[in-house]
């Protein structure tokens, strides 16, 4: 066995990057399931695994990690990953950890609840980074730090599938971010993409899912129009 451990739930966009980058890289690890919604992760019992009480969690024996974007390069580092997923050219790294920094300040909007009170700022966000990817990262490049996919890609690809596991097509009217999502699974490997995502993208409770089918409403509407 591995000394390897993940804790992880799938229904969290940064458990899916974490368990989609071992599987695809071949790191041996255990898998522990924490289930959210049955609040696993607020037991004692798991506290004493992490006091923030959040996953993923990464365990190398008794060294614990307990941030996504730190648990990924931390793989990338023991395990000596495929160099296009963190660069070791300066240049090129530097695209990637620009990424990292910008996701960490503007795209994880949707991992709570939304209410309805904070909706029409959540989607007015939520078109500006639309745009934002596509202008400041994607530009004319294949994937979002270069012509190689990179941690930038994974990072950001399972942020945006929780909005459309709500129901809502958000590459509909973004053809250019359609055809990088499509790269993005293709060098992921189709199987693994579908499995990393098959939980949230079947949830049929509509309380399991962080969008209200009010609030799908008010994204289709405003998706119509978003910033070109």
């Amino acid at each position: 066995m591995s000394d390897l451990e993940l804790y992880l739930d799938l229904l969290s966009q940064p458990c899916r990057a974490v368990y989609i980058f071992a599987k695809l890289n071949e790191i041996p690890f255990s898998f522990h399931k924490v289930n959210l919604f049955k609040g696993e992760h607020l037991t004692g019992v798991f506290a004493r695994i992490n006091s923030l009480l959040n996953v993923p969690v990464l365990k190398d024996g008794n060294f614990k990690v307990t941030e996504s974007n730190s648990m990924l390069l931390y793989m990338v580092r023991k395990y000596k990953t495929p160099d296009h997923w963190y660069p070791s050219d300066i240049q090129k790294c530097s695209r990637v950890d620009e990424y990292l920094a910008w996701h960490s300040a503007r795209l994880p909007l949707l991992g709570t609840s939304t209410t309805p009170e904070k909706v029409h700022h959540v989607l007015a966000e939520f078109d500006i980074i639309l745009t934002q990817i596509e202008k400041l990262f994607l530009k004319d490049h294949l994937f979002l730090a270069g012509d190689e996919i990179s941690l930038a890609d994974l990072i950001a690809v399972v942020e945006i599938m929780q909005v459309v596991a709500s129901g809502v097509n958000v590459f509909e009217d973004r053809p250019k971010l359609g055809a990088w999502k499509e790269r993005v699974e293709e060098a992921v490997g189709s199987d693994l993409f579908r499995e990393a995502h098959e939980s949230i993208l079947n949830i049929k409770e509509q309380h399991l899912i962080s969008l209200s089918s009010e609030l799908k409403k008010l994204f289709k509407r405003r998706l119509l129009k978003l910033l070109k």
